[in-house]
Protein backbone atom coordinates (compact mmCIF):
# COMPACT_ATOMS: atom_id res chain seq x y z
CA UNK A 1 0.00 0.00 0.00
CA UNK A 2 2.61 2.28 0.80
CA UNK A 3 4.16 2.14 -2.88
CA UNK A 4 0.76 2.65 -4.34
CA UNK A 5 0.80 5.68 -2.23
CA UNK A 6 4.42 6.91 -3.30
CA UNK A 7 3.56 6.11 -6.73
CA UNK A 8 0.90 8.33 -6.79
CA UNK A 9 2.45 10.97 -5.14
CA UNK A 10 4.81 11.12 -7.55
CA UNK A 11 2.15 12.26 -10.00
CA UNK A 12 0.17 15.34 -9.61
CA UNK A 13 -2.35 14.99 -11.30
CA UNK A 14 -3.52 10.70 -10.88
CA UNK A 15 -2.63 11.83 -7.06
CA UNK A 16 -5.45 14.81 -7.41
CA UNK A 17 -8.07 12.30 -8.86
CA UNK A 18 -7.71 9.84 -6.25
CA UNK A 19 -8.08 11.91 -3.51
CA UNK A 20 -11.35 13.39 -5.51
CA UNK A 21 -12.62 9.98 -5.75
CA UNK A 22 -11.95 9.46 -2.13
CA UNK A 23 -13.45 12.31 -0.63
CA UNK A 24 -16.66 11.48 -3.64
CA UNK A 25 -17.07 8.21 -1.63
CA UNK A 26 -16.58 9.65 2.30
CA UNK A 27 -19.39 12.56 1.03
CA UNK A 28 -21.69 9.82 -0.73
CA UNK A 29 -21.49 7.24 1.59
CA UNK A 30 -22.99 8.87 5.13
CA UNK A 31 -25.84 10.14 2.78
CA UNK A 32 -26.73 6.69 0.37
CA UNK A 33 -26.95 4.50 3.41
CA UNK A 34 -29.30 5.62 5.85
CA UNK A 35 -31.47 6.36 2.40
CA UNK A 36 -31.23 2.92 1.26
CA UNK A 37 -31.76 1.54 5.11
CA UNK A 38 -35.06 3.63 5.63
CA UNK A 39 -36.79 3.36 2.21
CA UNK A 40 -36.99 -0.40 2.67
CA UNK A 41 -38.41 0.08 6.61
CA UNK A 42 -41.10 1.97 8.75
CA UNK A 43 -40.04 4.87 10.67
CA UNK A 44 -41.85 5.44 13.85
CA UNK A 45 -43.96 8.54 14.08
CA UNK A 46 -41.94 9.09 17.33
CA UNK A 47 -38.74 9.42 15.25
CA UNK A 48 -40.39 11.68 12.49
CA UNK A 49 -42.03 14.13 15.59
CA UNK A 50 -38.51 14.20 17.17
CA UNK A 51 -36.47 14.98 13.73
CA UNK A 52 -38.62 17.94 12.80
CA UNK A 53 -36.56 19.50 15.80
CA UNK A 54 -32.91 18.42 14.23
CA UNK A 55 -32.73 21.58 11.91
CA UNK A 56 -33.63 24.57 14.01
CA UNK A 57 -31.42 23.26 17.13
CA UNK A 58 -28.57 22.65 15.30
CA UNK A 59 -28.96 25.97 13.25
CA UNK A 60 -29.08 27.41 16.77
CA UNK A 61 -25.97 26.34 17.70
CA UNK A 62 -23.81 27.10 15.23
CA UNK A 63 -25.64 30.81 15.42
CA UNK A 64 -25.40 31.27 18.72
CA UNK A 65 -21.76 29.83 19.30
CA UNK A 66 -20.85 32.59 16.19
CA UNK A 67 -22.57 35.56 18.25
CA UNK A 68 -21.68 34.63 22.06
CA UNK A 69 -17.96 32.78 21.88
CA UNK A 70 -15.24 34.12 21.13
CA UNK A 71 -12.38 32.71 18.78
CA UNK A 72 -8.90 33.74 21.17
CA UNK A 73 -9.29 31.08 24.10
CA UNK A 74 -13.42 30.24 23.14
CA UNK A 75 -14.98 32.13 26.34
CA UNK A 76 -18.30 33.33 26.60
CA UNK A 77 -18.64 37.11 25.59
CA UNK A 78 -22.13 38.41 26.15
CA UNK A 79 -21.66 41.68 23.74
CA UNK A 80 -18.74 40.62 21.92
CA UNK A 81 -20.90 41.43 18.51
CA UNK A 82 -23.72 44.27 18.95
CA UNK A 83 -23.98 43.91 15.75
CA UNK A 84 -24.87 40.22 15.28
CA UNK A 85 -26.92 40.42 18.02
CA UNK A 86 -29.15 42.82 16.54
CA UNK A 87 -29.19 41.20 13.16
CA UNK A 88 -30.58 37.71 15.05
CA UNK A 89 -33.23 40.02 16.96
CA UNK A 90 -34.54 41.02 13.13
CA UNK A 91 -34.18 37.17 12.08
CA UNK A 92 -36.00 35.97 14.64
CA UNK A 93 -38.71 38.80 14.27
CA UNK A 94 -38.89 37.75 10.69
CA UNK A 95 -38.60 34.31 11.07
CA UNK A 96 -41.52 34.26 13.53
CA UNK A 97 -43.95 36.37 11.50
CA UNK A 98 -43.22 34.84 7.81
CA UNK A 99 -41.84 31.64 8.89
CA UNK A 100 -39.55 31.16 6.13
CA UNK A 101 -35.91 30.98 6.39
CA UNK A 102 -34.80 32.30 3.64
CA UNK A 103 -36.35 35.34 3.93
CA UNK A 104 -35.28 35.07 7.62
CA UNK A 105 -31.84 34.68 6.54
CA UNK A 106 -31.59 37.16 3.52
CA UNK A 107 -32.52 39.18 6.17
CA UNK A 108 -29.89 38.72 8.49
CA UNK A 109 -27.54 39.33 6.28
CA UNK A 110 -28.22 42.90 5.15
CA UNK A 111 -28.50 43.76 8.40
CA UNK A 112 -25.06 42.79 9.13
CA UNK A 113 -24.23 44.40 6.21
CA UNK A 114 -25.96 47.51 7.08
CA UNK A 115 -24.76 47.52 10.38
CA UNK A 116 -20.89 47.05 9.43
CA UNK A 117 -21.06 49.70 6.64
CA UNK A 118 -22.17 52.01 9.36
CA UNK A 119 -19.95 50.99 11.64
CA UNK A 120 -16.83 51.48 9.16
CA UNK A 121 -18.08 54.90 8.31
CA UNK A 122 -17.10 55.85 11.97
Amino acid sequence: MEFLVSRIGSNQILYHIVVIIFAAFAAFIPRYFPIHFFSSRKIPEWFNEWMKYVPISLFTALVIKNIFITTKGYHFVPYGHPDQIFAALIVMVIAYFTRSMSISVIAGLVGVWLLNLNNKRD
